[in-house]
C-alpha cells in the first residue's frame, strides 16, 4: 500500500514542480514583452540646432535620435564646415532624461557658452556651443527656437 501512495506523492511533486517552472517562465515572457513595450514607447525629445559659422547663412537642424555627433566628417550628424573644427569634434547624446555634450578629444576644444568642456556636460535651451570658429545655438523645444540675443562675434 505505501508504494502507490509514494508513487502518486511523485507524481504530484513532478506537476507541481513543472507548473512552477511553467509560471516563471510565464512570468518571465510577460515581464520582457512589457518591457519591451516600454522601451519600443520611450521617445528622444527632439532638438534643434542652429549652425552659425562666421560668414555663412545660419542653417536650422531638428534631430529626433539619442546621439547626435559634430565635426568635419562628412559621416558626422553635423557636418562643419571648419577647418579650426576636428574630424569628429564634439557629440550630444541623451541619456538619464537629459542632453549631454561630450568633446571627443578634439584638437582646439569643444566650448559651452564660453566655458570649455572636459567631462561630459548637461545642456540646456539657449546654451551655445563652440567648436573651432562655429557657433551652435541649441533649442530643446521642438517648435520654438531661441534666437541669439547677440550677433556673432569674431574672437582674437
Amino acid at each position: 500500500m505505501s508504494g502507490p501512495i509514494v508513487l502518486a506523492l511523485r507524481l504530484v511533486m513532478t506537476l507541481t514542480l513543472y507548473g512552477f517552472l511553467g509560471w516563471a517562465l510565464y512570468t518571465l515572457w510577460r515581464e520582457t514583452q512589457r518591457q519591451g513595450q516600454a522601451l519600443a514607447n520611450r521617445r528622444v525629445p527632439g532638438i534643434s540646432l542652429m549652425i552659425r559659422h562666421e560668414h555663412d547663412t545660419p542653417i536650422l537642424k531638428h534631430f529626433f535620435q539619442s546621439e547626435i555627433t559634430l565635426g568635419r566628417d562628412p559621416g558626422c550628424d553635423v557636418p562643419l564646415t571648419d577647418d579650426t573644427a576636428s574630424t569628429r569634434h564634439a557629440q550630444l547624446s541623451y541619456h538619464h532624461n537629459q542632453w549631454w555634450l561630450e568633446d571627443i578629444a578634439s584638437t582646439n576644444g569643444t566650448f559651452l557658452n564660453e566655458a570649455a568642456v572636459n567631462m561630459p556636460t548637461v545642456i540646456t535651451s539657449g546654451d551655445e556651443i563652440i567648436c573651432g570658429s562655429t557657433h551652435v545655438i541649441i533649442s530643446l523645444s521642438e517648435n520654438i527656437f531661441i534666437e541669439p540675443t547677440q550677433p556673432l562675434e569674431k574672437k582674437r
